[in-house]
């Protein structure tokens, strides 16, 4: 499905998380990972855009999916009350945690290389979760106005959210 354009700017920062995993993963695979500069790599791109794109998905976009009706599962029997999206945000949250606690261990440069290939599986499975399973099923569920509504919280997260530089291009509007 086609990214709406009001989800755009976590796409691009997921875009942008994909890309240290990638090379991680080429560093470690031609056995050339200085793992002191990957911990330094991490910290700063964390520091400078993880973390505000965590604090967006937790106080605007995970509550937004949380108040989606349960879809029924086309197999589910008469009656079922459906599923919602609250087990995989709370996978989600689960997964913040444990992406912060790698962060914390580069910033006192304790990860090996074995643990730097574990964060970037971890980091990679997790965006690819957020956005083949969740994005995927607000932009099914959501109507053109809830995902600019959407959309507008985002904005207004990230301008005042003190993030440094212009790692987050706010939406384009509509002509």
């Amino acid at each position: 499905m086609l990214r709406d354009k009001n989800l755009i700017p976590l796409s691009h920062q997921h875009q942008h998380a994909l890309a240290l995993c990638v090379r991680i993963e080429r560093a470690f695979a031609s056995g050339s990972m200085n793992t002191r500069e990957w911990q330094d790599e991490i910290t700063v791109l964390f520091d400078g855009e993880i973390r505000y794109h965590f604090e967006s998905e937790q106080q605007v976009l995970f509550p937004a999916a949380r108040n989606l009706p349960p879809q029924q599962a086309k197999t589910a029997p008469a009656g079922d009350p459906g599923v919602g999206l609250d087990a995989l945000v709370d996978e989600l949250l689960i997964e913040h945690g444990l992406i912060r606690r790698y962060v914390e261990r580069a910033r006192k440069y304790d990860l090996i290389a074995t643990d730097l290939q574990m964060f970037a599986a971890t980091l990679s499975m997790h965006v690819r979760k957020e956005e083949r399973q969740l994005f995927e099923e607000m932009q099914r569920q959501m109507g053109p106005e809830q995902m600019e509504a959407l959309g507008e919280a985002l904005d207004r997260y990230f301008e005042g959210s003190g993030m440094p530089g212009a790692s987050c291009a706010l939406r384009k509007p509509t002509l």
